[in-house]
């Protein structure tokens, strides 16, 4: 039975003619491997050793010239995409940094006006700080008068649109109370339209009472003449 390959450590080979030995078999196949990937792969592969002495040794699948070539157009490229990241990347650190500390001052003179940390401020500080409090309390007081003001003359138009409501309101209850009293007037006419014309008149000339002791007096009275008392 054929023994187990034995396993080569990867180092430097310390032996000369052996180290040259192996150098010419690893060049070899690694060229050989290249080729097959460029046919299988239809790849475009170009391989550059130089050997220990500084020969060169070099595999191409097309032309070496050309695949030089366009190794040096893509890395130029590379580095112009990549040149604008690594600036975008700096100005964005650079920007952060602004924004933390402008937060960070920003917290700190807040605090302060809410009368925190101020031990660390001089007499001038306060002062100034003092100044900008009144300043901005001036401002608190004129805005919240504007405010007030603007709400008491929103209520008061809000009291004249009820007034002339109520005013409108009022003049709609007379107009129907009118029209309510024509109405009624009207049917009474009606009803007295339909009465008889002898109900009329006895309404108008009621007739003298059965009892009346002398007829003719009562003629009389309604003649116009003198009353003689009888002998």
């Amino acid at each position: 039975m054929a023994g187990k390959r034995e396993r080569i450590a990867i180092r430097r080979i310390d032996n000369l003619a052996a180290r040259q030995v192996t150098f010419s078999k690893r060049r070899r196949g690694l060229f050989k491997k290249a080729e097959e990937l460029s046919i299988l792969c239809d790849a475009e592969v170009g391989l550059v050793v130089f050997s220990a002495t500084g020969k060169l040794f070099h595999f191409a699948s097309s032309s070496m010239n050309q695949i030089i070539d366009r190794y040096d157009c893509h890395s130029k490229t590379l580095q112009k995409s990549e040149a604008p990241s690594q600036l975008q990347s700096h100005v964005d650190d650079s920007t952060c940094a602004r924004l933390r500390e402008e937060l960070a001052e920003a917290s700190l003179e807040l605090r302060q006006l809410r009368g925190e940390e101020l031990q660390r401020l001089s007499v001038q500080q306060l002062q100034e700080l003092e100044k900008t409090l009144e300043s901005g309390l001036g401002s608190v007081r004129k805005t919240k008068s504007q405010k007030i003001l603007d709400e008491i003359n929103g209520l008061e138009r809000k009291r004249m649109q009820l007034i002339e409501e109520n005013s409108r309101l009022k003049e709609q209850v007379t107009r129907m109370a009118r029209m309510e009293m024509q109405l009624g007037a009207e049917s009474e006419v009606v009803y007295e339209e339909g009465q008889s014309s002898e109900s009329v008149t006895n309404a108008s000339y009621p007739r003298p009472s059965a009892d009346t002791d002398d007829g003719g007096s009562d003629t009389s009275l309604r003649l116009g003449l003198p009353l003689f008392s009888s002998k």
